[in-house]
């Protein structure tokens, strides 16, 4: 998608940038209000991610004005007003959607991809299943339990915990951030080496000698788990 990012705070605007580029996201920046209303009204952008305090031109008086010119671009407004009264309000201005300050850039991105998929029969679909699979690789969500090729792999609870997200996102590429939110909850780069040995452990336990390896890097971009990567 292509989206439009009006934050002024600048580490805040720098960390949901990189964020949403590493999820393969275009991505222009606003620094306030004025200027979001500006890109918003002459370029066309996929989503719209709006914090709700802005200089300048406050965020729910972008929001009206965009609504009112008949702009209809998916809105998710961000803000640190978190009360039933607040997030009415955003809603009532046009938003379609609202997230409280701090949130996971995981959940930010989840729900922008929510948005694009929106009356989607897959949309519809989202009982959570209990048994994930990749070829001959299975988990079983209810027992705890993984397996290869019929032979149980005894897995750390971080191990499993990072091979879940792997498996839930199969066929598609994880980057460090992701991973570091989902499992170890850091809502930032530690510069720790902690996913490293982690998936080192995974492939010793995973891609046995002998066995089409499952666990794929992807140079500067992070992890992906498949039976086959182009």
């Amino acid at each position: 998608m292509k989206i439009l990012l009006v934050e002024d705070d600048p580490q805040q605007a720098r960390y949901i940038s990189k964020g949403l580029q590493e999820g393969g996201h275009t991505v222009d920046v606003a620094g306030d209000g004025r200027e979001g209303l500006f890109l918003a009204t002459t370029e066309t952008y996929d989503a719209l991610v709006l914090d709700r305090m802005l200089p300048r031109v406050d965020g729910l008086t972008v929001l009206r004005t965009l609504r009112a010119s008949d702009i209809t671009t998916p809105v998710v407004i961000l803000s640190a007003l978190g009360e039933v009264d607040d997030r009415v309000a955003g809603l009532r201005a046009g938003g379609d959607d609202y997230l409280v300050k701090p949130f996971s850039l995981i959940e930010l991105l989840a729900r922008l991809e929510a948005l694009q998929r929106r009356g989607s029969p897959a949309a519809r679909e989202t009982a959570e299943r209990t048994r994930l699979a990749v070829a001959d690789l299975e988990m079983d969500l209810l027992r705890r339990s993984v397996s290869r090729g019929g032979r149980r792999i005894e897995l750390k609870p971080k191990e499993f915990q990072l091979l879940e997200f792997l498996l839930r996102h199969s066929d598609q590429v994880v980057t460090r951030a992701m991973l570091l939110e989902a499992v170890w909850n850091y809502h930032f780069d530690p510069q720790t080496n902690v996913i490293d040995v982690h998936i080192s452990n995974l492939r010793a336990k995973i891609d046995l000698p002998g066995l089409p390896p499952l666990i794929h890097t992807v140079r500067g971009a992070g992890y992906r788990l498949g039976a086959d990567v182009a």
